[in-house]
């Protein structure tokens, strides 16, 4: 995975309360990472949460978030994170993340959410027009 795979980066910096005690970024830090990207994600399309239920009639669930870690990062890092759409399945869809110091490649993943009907949490198949704001 290379930054040249994203057209899309969210910065944050390590804060201290998200390090172990060798100022180490705890592992499960990662994912509320993921979730600032893709939020961000969101956001820049012009669509921020929760307004895909009220655009789209549909909400989004997570069902996979994998995390894999290459490399840490510390308290006070500068990171970004990338984000990108991999794949839209019937009524799922994959984002793919990859967290950079620089050009250092440190943690990949993917979160899959579901879209679903907001009540009955049924899965539903993604909206066409949601389909093609994120170009698939």
């Amino acid at each position: 995975m290379n930054r040249s795979d994203f057209s899309f980066f969210q910065r944050l910096r390590v804060r201290w309360a998200e390090t172990d005690p060798q100022g180490i970024v705890f592992n499960g830090h990662y994912l509320t990472y993921f979730d600032v990207g893709i939020t961000e994600y969101w956001r820049a399309l012009g669509i921020p949460y929760p307004s895909t239920i009220e655009r789209f009639g549909v909400d989004l669930f997570v069902v996979k978030a994998t995390v894999e870690y290459h490399a840490p990062a510390r308290y006070d890092d500068e990171l970004d994170i990338g984000v990108r759409v991999g794949r839209i399945g019937n009524s799922s869809m994959q984002f793919v993340l990859g967290i950079f110091r620089g050009k250092e490649h440190l943690i990949s993943g993917e979160v899959i959410y579901v879209a679903a009907d907001a009540q009955t949490r049924k899965p539903q198949t993604v909206p066409q027009a949601l389909r093609e704001l994120l170009g698939h």
